[in-house]
């Protein structure tokens, strides 16, 4: 299976889906728990989830999961959350605190997975950040990611329905989130917060660059708004969904105007 898939498209807006992947390869496998099998840490059903809600949308997908290598951090496995419990480049434990692997993997494997599913993910991701800048004068990276709504592991109580990250409002205009929050607080339906818990990833932070025409933005969605259940086997809801796809294509409609503002 090719580790990535890309889908070119002709708006600014780039979609990101570094956690959606469902491949873990056979090798990859063997060497995990049984219980870890069931790849819980997944941010399920995004593609289904934000479909057709940007006409035009380039979408960079990383097929492979998460507990192979983790595409949203970076290379060195530098913590994102320093003095937090998170989980790294290749993580050890789920997002329960408890270990995957009956083997885990070493400096060699890592380096091999760095090369094989982190690097072509991220190589993919440059070129269509740098093909849509050229197109447009501007590029809107969106990085798309859901999680459980309740982790003691890593965080307290229960997390808000829709976490917008700009890494303190440096990685995008504060325009642009601004926009976001706004678009969220519409309707009563969901809370919203702005770089609360989840700031934005490795790649919000690294290729956020707004002087140079880059804008990057995560948005952390709470699994509940979507899922049937944020247990096994985290099937997707359409009836939850639409109210939420319905913030979520309101919250482009607004990035979008933002960007006419600001270019």
């Amino acid at each position: 299976m090719n580790p990535v898939t890309v889908i070119e498209g002709t708006s600014p807006i780039i979609l990101g889906h570094p956690h959606s992947g469902t491949w873990v390869p056979e090798e990859v496998l063997a060497t995990l728990k049984p219980e870890a099998h069931g790849l819980a840490d997944t941010d399920w059903h995004i593609s289904e989830l934000y479909e057709g809600l940007v006409p035009g949308a380039t979408v960079v997908r990383a097929n492979f999961n998460r507990y192979v290598i983790d595409a949203n951090r970076p290379p060195d496995g530098a913590s994102l959350y320093p003095g937090q419990n998170t989980t790294g480049l290749v993580p050890l434990v789920d997002f329960e605190g408890q270990p995957i692997w009956l083997v885990e993997p070493g400096e060699g494997e890592i380096a091999r997975r760095l090369a094989t599913f982190h690097g072509p993910y991220h190589a993919a991701l440059r070129a269509q950040i740098e093909r849509v800048r050229q197109l447009h004068g501007v590029a809107v990276l969106y990085d798309c990611h859901s999680i459980r709504s309740t982790l003691p592991f890593l965080f307290e109580g229960r997390l808000p329905d829709l976490n917008i990250g700009t890494n303190s409002g440096t990685s995008c205009d504060p325009e642009i989130g601004r926009a976001a929050v706004i678009a969220c607080e519409a309707v009563d339906r969901f809370s919203v917060v702005l770089d609360g818990r989840f700031k934005g990833g490795w790649t919000t932070r690294h290729y956020g660059n707004p002087a140079g025409g880059v804008h990057a933005i995560q948005m952390e969605i709470v699994q509940d708004c979507y899922l049937a259940s944020e247990q096994a086997p985290f099937a997707y809801s359409p009836e939850k969904a639409a109210p939420l796809r319905d913030v979520l294509a309101e919250v482009f409609e607004q990035i979008r105007l933002t960007i006419g503002d600001i270019a």
